[in-house]
């Protein structure tokens, strides 16, 4: 626009406006091409057909022409890289098929058995590290431990020169207690080396029924329980539903250390109230041992809280479990 504004001020003043694109190109100072040669760029445009204007690679074609068909996509080459196609070969089709399934059940095979105490054993030397803390811990030995570093500062600090002595002093009664309180706890490792079959069979020989949960091909939890019945011998009273009477005793109940909290443990005592009820009929009790595998405690009364907090949560736990079968019995009837 502001050109051909340019251009009608030019003609005006002239005193003749002009029509033709010739005319206005050389009205414009600076472009010296002559009209006839644009006439005569024009005629031939006009003349030659649209198929012989063949298109540079860098100009769009504007008519079909086959000589500059586009190739058929392929595919990218980031679809077929090894990589990606080795990982999806890799993937199973259904990637929960690949996650072992958590089985409890009672354990019949001889292996499987001592496995099965192998846990509890374990579980009866871990209590090491809980009575270990709860002597480092207890107020009474923090108290202790603080006045007796006290003292020593007090008798070996004269001089700063003294620092280092004082520091070396401390950190070796620090190492000797430590001694002291391993060498304390260490009866914890002795019962679970002792630990051994004789524990899960009764004065008449009859041996526990022992409940394992398998992770997989993995035993992660175990459960040894004792059924027993109403009566001795022939003389055996029978409840409804023609079953003896009696009691279920857990005399051991221990989770694999990284599953706990896991719910392992929960089904354990599940399978427990159930094997009890099947065998002793619904009336039957079930509750933990006073003298089960965990019970022995080696430390004064003073330390031993953290087991009774453990007995008592046990405790609650299988309350919970019998509470809420109960409740689905009922609802089944």
């Amino acid at each position: 626009m502001s050109g051909r504004v340019l251009i009608k001020e030019l003609d005006l003043r002239n005193g003749h406006t002009s029509n033709t694109v010739a005319d206005r190109m050389n009205a414009v100072p600076g472009f010296k091409t002559s009209a006839a040669f644009f006439s005569f760029l024009r005629a031939n445009l006009v003349l030659l057909p649209a198929s012989t204007l063949n298109s540079n690679a860098s100009t769009p074609l504007l008519d079909p022409y086959s000589s500059q068909a586009l190739p058929p996509l392929q595919p990218s080459s980031l679809a077929t890289m090894t990589s990606n196609a080795e990982d999806e070969a890799s993937l199973p089709p259904n990637s929960l098929d690949s996650i072992p399934t958590l089985t409890t059940a009672i354990l019949t095979s001889e292996a499987d058995k001592v496995a099965a105490l192998k846990l509890v054993a374990d579980s009866i030397a871990q209590q090491r590290q809980l009575a270990s803390v709860a002597i480092i811990y207890h107020p009474v030995i923090i108290a202790a431990y603080i006045f007796l570093l006290a003292i020593t500062s007090l008798f070996i600090y004269k001089t700063t020169s003294d620092i280092l002595i004082m520091v070396t002093t401390c950190a070796g009664i620090t190492m000797a207690l430590l001694v002291v309180v391993q060498g304390w706890t260490s009866g914890y490792v002795q019962l679970a080396e002792e630990f051994n079959w004789k524990f899960m069979k009764n004065q008449d020989g009859e041996e526990d029924t022992i409940i394992g949960s398998r992770y997989g091909e993995q035993l992660i939890g175990a459960l040894i329980l004792r059924l027993e019945r109403n009566g001795n011998g022939n003389g055996r009273k029978k409840s409804k539903g023609g079953k003896t009477g009696g009691r279920g005793i857990v005399r051991a109940w221990t989770t694999k250390q990284r599953y706990r909290g896991t719910g392992v443990g929960t089904e354990l005592l599940e399978e427990a109230v159930r094997v009890t009820r099947e065998r002793l009929g619904n009336s039957a009790e079930i509750g933990f041992a006073a003298e089960h595998a965990n019970s022995k405690m080696l430390l004064p009364e003073m330390f031993n809280r953290g087991f009774r907090e453990r007995e008592a949560r046990a405790a609650r736990a299988l309350e919970e479990v019998i509470g809420i079968m109960d409740a689905g019995s009922k609802k089944k009837r």
